[in-house]
């Protein structure tokens, strides 16, 4: 029986193609961009919530937080790869399609997890113990990274549901779905931090829990889906020609993902030689700069569907006003950000260095330092984002694994590694070298996307040439 969509999905399936560029831009983005910065905002009070148990809590959320998210790329690369061809057929209009590949996502995913759950559980402390994350961190949160384990095997499966929905343009759903997430999140860690005293193992228990609501939404509505995006065990296809595709997308997404997150607990290792407390206040740092950074990659989560539908449909020029557009808007961001948090910055770096009513001026000095220099990649940063999207759109996704690799492996561990033996800069270092990576990725970003435009204008040539002959 032929499979199509709803009036609903057909509704925003034209939008996509036909709308005002940045209408469609900001109304399907916009939602997405505020989850990440609130995703941000929920990262600085998780932090602050491990802060009131202790610094090295805060230090080892940080470093584990770093490493969890490493892992997670495996989800993340799936999740985004299959996201790239589910919107490709729906922008075709090719609805078989869509059916086959989102049921087979889904059960790809559900393998990945629970290899990963065989062997990183047993082996959590020799893993840890491998990526030289230092000994007392170990200590401190091996319970916490384990529980960690199980809560990302529950986010792939919510990846692929976010992601197919991202793909629908239910963006509003999305924010208020991720919103409860986070509410239950925060309010769990909030009872078990202030109320029961408990530990850091109790902060990714809330984390659980959270992922869970979302997971047993997913499975209640999923089964009641109508359309082209519905599971169906027997739509599953492991044939060649529907897994391969998302695959081949996806690896490099998951590599990139995997390296990039590599690179950072690399330079937390690194960042170790200043003390135990750097690794920690170049973690607080980051989640400072996702304040900014968070929207721009909200945006590009989901401008990168939208050239994707718009690539499918055969509309080149079209992909075009879009990533023009995003960058527009993500050097806003970037300019708004820089101002802002330059204001604030003594006092969020304050914030993070209260703990159990005892104040560290030296940690609160240490994370100005290291983000006086971070906050300086803003902007480049929005441009390196909207490229990712362009690049992702178009399935280029062995360009942003390379264009990632270089942010850390070419522009941030060799930085680092000069400063330390080189020079006589003090943990402030690693704010320079986190300065350096972000802005050098941004300049490559633009030298990136040239031939992919002209390689598109050229699409664009070619098609106006046989509508014309046609």
């Amino acid at each position: 029986m032929a499979v199509g969509v709803t009036k609903k999905d057909e509704s925003f399936r034209q939008y996509a193609l036909t709308g005002p560029a940045l209408k469609v831009l900001l109304s399907v983005c916009l939602p997405l961009a505020l989850y990440q910065a609130l995703q941000s905002i929920f990262s600085i009070l998780d932090t602050l919530m491990a802060s009131h148990i202790s610094a090295g809590s805060v230090s080892a959320v940080a470093v584990l937080t770093q490493i969890k998210a490493m892992i997670s790329a495996v989800g993340g690369g799936l999740s985004m790869g299959g996201c790239i061809k589910v919107s490709e057929s729906y922008g075709r209009g090719d609805y078989e399609a869509v059916r086959r590949q989102v049921s087979t996502l889904y059960a790809i995913t559900v393998c990945a997890g629970v290899a990963i759950i065989a062997v990183l559980i047993p082996f959590a402390r020799p893993f840890l113990v491998l990526l030289r994350t230092p000994e007392e961190l170990i200590d401190t949160g091996i319970g916490y990274f384990r529980v960690e384990i199980f809560t990302l095997v529950v986010t792939f499966f919510n990846n692929v549901y976010i992601a197919t929905e991202k793909a629908r343009g239910h963006s509003r759903k999305i924010l208020i779905l991720n919103l409860a997430v986070i509410l239950t999140k925060m309010g769990l860690t909030a009872l078990f931090v202030y109320v029961l005293d408990q530990g850091v193992m109790m902060i990714a228990v809330a984390t659980l829990c959270g992922q869970l609501l979302l997971l047993g939404y997913a499975l209640c509505t999923m089964p009641r889906d109508e359309g082209a995006f519905r599971f169906g065990r027997s739509s599953i296809d492991w044939r060649r020609r529907t897994v391969l595709p998302m695959l081949n997308l996806s690896y490099p997404v998951a590599a990139e993902k995997m390296l990039f997150q590599a690179g950072k607990v690399t330079v937390n290792s690194m960042a170790g030689a200043y003390g135990s407390l750097t690794a920690g206040a170049l973690g607080i740092s980051n989640n400072i700069g996702g304040l900014t950074t968070g929207w721009q990659s909200g945006m590009q989560d989901g401008a990168a569907p939208l050239i994707s539908q718009n690539r499918g449909a055969g509309k080149y020029r079209r992909t075009l006003w879009l990533y023009l557009w995003l960058v527009v808007v993500n050097v806003a961001i970037g300019v708004v950000g820089l101002i802002l948090v330059t204001q604030a910055l003594p006092w969020l770096a304050q914030v993070f260095a209260q703990s159990k009513n005892q104040f560290d001026p030296v940690f609160q000095q240490m994370i100005v330092d290291i983000h006086s220099y971070e906050k300086l990649g803003y902007i480049t940063l929005g441009i390196h984002s909207a490229t990712l999207a362009l690049l992702l759109g178009y399935g280029y996704t062995k360009l942003t694994l390379i264009l990632n690799v270089a942010r850390v492996f070419v522009f941030r561990v060799p930085v680092l590694w000069y400063l330390q033996h080189y020079t006589s800069v003090g943990p402030e270092a690693v704010g320079v070298t986190m300065m350096v990576s972000n802005i050098s990725v941004g300049i490559c970003a633009v030298l990136f996307a040239i031939p992919v435009i002209f390689r598109i204008v050229k699409k664009d040539r070619e098609q106006r040439e046989r509508e014309q002959q046609g």
